[in-house]
């Protein structure tokens, strides 16, 4: 019997090896893969271990700025950062959280990594706009109308607030309509709608019902500014009456299209 051709035999060789160039490139390629995964691996570990398991990415200082009446005394304490943990692993939302619950008086906290050893606690305080009275201390209020903390002595240039309200009448159903904080959030209201010469020398802010808040300035004069409502407006009519009768002790605002005033 005849053998196999030479085309036969080129054939089967085909089948068996492939192509001349893909034999060549298979089994380099596919060390080439195996090294690549295996460094990724031991990269992968590594960066592991640095992040866990090394002693050169922990925490080892923990720095405070932009404290006022705080200390970074205090805000460290409260913010209990764990020293010595790794720093990939220290939860800045918890110490946010911690601070905030702990120091009232702080408004907004950014807790940052500076890698590699330290975390930064950047703190912005709340800034008392209004005082309340309390058994002898200082409520502090902010812009929002949070009372964030009670001082044994009133800050200077703060002026107090003064809820008084009858039991009886118009000014009794304000209180319970509205109810006690959101009056106090009107009077900041106020507060923050004075031209800047008048609250230097407001003393007080009176609220007696919603639409019924006046100022009582150092020198004994008053304001009736009404409700919190058309502050720029009301304030703008407020200048340009105590320019027009410097030596007058009433002002009269709560109606800014028809301002008054009287006394001498």
């Amino acid at each position: 019997m005849a053998g196999p051709t030479t085309a036969e035999r080129g054939e089967r060789q085909q089948e068996s090896s492939g192509p001349p160039l893909v034999r060549r490139l298979r089994r380099p390629r596919l060390r080439t893969i195996v090294i690549l995964a295996v460094v990724v691996l031991l990269l992968g570990a590594g960066g592991v271990w640095a992040l866990y398991g090394s002693a050169w990415l922990r925490v080892r200082q923990v720095s405070v700025s932009g404290t006022d009446v705080l200390t970074p005394a205090e805000v460290r304490d409260a913010a209990a950062v764990p020293v010595g943990a790794p720093m990939i692993s220290v939860d800045t939302g918890a110490i946010e959280a911690r601070l905030r619950r702990k120091l009232p008086r702080i408004d907004t906290v950014v807790v940052a990594r500076s890698w590699p050893h330290g975390i930064g606690l950047k703190v912005t305080e709340r800034t008392p706009v209004l005082l309340d009275r309390k058994d002898g201390d200082f409520v502090e209020v902010d812009d929002e109308g949070v009372r964030f903390a009670t001082v044994p002595q009133a800050p200077k240039a703060v002026p107090m607030l003064e809820l008084s309200a009858s039991r009886t009448g118009s000014a009794a159903a304000s209180f319970r309509r509205f109810g006690t904080d959101r009056l106090v959030r009107e009077a900041v209201r106020v507060a923050g709608a004075l031209p800047a010469a008048v609250a230097k020398e407001t003393r007080t802010v009176q609220v007696r019902s919603y639409d019924t808040i006046s100022l009582e300035l150092a020198d004994g004069r008053t304001v009736a500014w009404g409700s919190s409502e058309d502050g720029r407006t009301k304030a703008r009519a407020l200048t340009a009456l105590m320019k027009a009768a410097p030596g007058a002790r009433h002002f009269d605002v709560s109606v800014p299209t028809a301002p008054a005033s009287s006394g001498s």
